[in-house]
């Protein structure tokens, strides 16, 4: 009997395995496509699905060219990287501050305001697009503008995604801050001196999710930019490129660029990725 179960877990696992790593090839295929296409050489042509997939001649010209005075593939990772830094410090202090309010507070109105909040968020953001674009247009905030506006509203409405930072909040005892208000302590000074400090994987949560989203916003920022290229940001000019009429010149520096702009969260999610995780989780405990 010990046999047998020993044998069909074997097998069990064996067909785990390969189911595990047919979808790994399957998830990585495209990735390794692109890091191969990047090194094609911008004046080689197709062939055969060999040809295409494998390089005949591995170059850096792409590479190259992305940061050659021809290009202005600098300038919008510069712009791009400005966005997500702001974005992700502003907004996590925000989120931070607004979940800490509804954690630890209790004033009129709190659970409505949840509620509120939450069915606000169920809302697609691409109903206000309209709206928001005539808004900043008002206060020049478009097109040479683009950069300070995307700031701006990615900022102003961060406060609506309290949930996981406040769920996070509540797990940690409200002893703690009921003995430091005992001693004397103001809430500012009860939040910055005992809560950040033991908040340091739902904070660093906080500022990669507010990172990701503007590190790989398109429909806002081209909405934004409208047409005016030097304030794009990385995702707009790499898909003008697919659009252009030279797709096979364009194409290789396309990959290029999405290899450098892969390269930055890729770091930021290996190094932090256990702090992230915690982060999740600790979040999911209350709601």
């Amino acid at each position: 009997m010990s046999g047998s179960m020993k044998t069909k877990r074997a097998i069990g696992n064996a067909i785990t395995y390969a189911v595990l790593i047919i979808l790994s090839i399957i998830w990585l295929f495209p990735f390794v496509c692109l890091i191969l296409q990047s090194f094609r050489s911008m004046n080689e042509g197709g062939g055969g699905m060999v040809d295409y997939l494998l390089p005949k001649q591995f170059s850096l010209d792409s590479y190259t060219w992305l940061f050659s005075a021809d290009s202005k593939f600098v300038r919008w990772y510069g712009n791009t990287l400005v966005i997500a830094i702001f974005v992700s410090v502003l907004q996590t202090i925000v989120v931070l501050c607004v979940s800490y309010a509804l954690s630890r507070m209790r004033f009129k109105g709190r659970e409505f305001l949840m509620r509120f909040w939450l069915i606000l968020g169920m809302f697609p953001g691409f109903l206000t697009m309209i709206c928001l674009y005539f808004l900043l247009k008002q206060f020049g905030l478009t097109q040479s503008g683009a950069i300070p506006g995307l700031i701006l509203i990615s900022v102003a409405s961060s406060g609506m995604g309290y949930y996981v930072t406040k769920g996070y909040f509540d797990t940690i005892p409200k002893a703690l801050d009921e003995a430091a208000r005992i001693d004397g302590a103001s809430r500012a000074r009860v939040f910055f001196t005992m809560i950040v400090p033991m908040s340091k994987p739902i904070i660093i949560y906080a500022a990669l999710v507010a990172f990701m989203a503007p590190w790989c916003d398109y429909v806002f920022a081209s909405y934004v930019a409208f047409g005016y290229s030097d304030s794009y940001n990385v995702a707009v000019a790499l898909r003008n490129w697919v659009w252009t009429n030279d797709y096979q010149g364009y194409f290789t520096r396309f990959c290029a660029g999405g290899i450098l702009v892969a390269v930055p969260v890729t770091i930021l999610f290996m190094c932090l990725q256990k702090y992230y995780v915690e982060g999740v989780t600790g979040g999911a405990v209350k709601g």
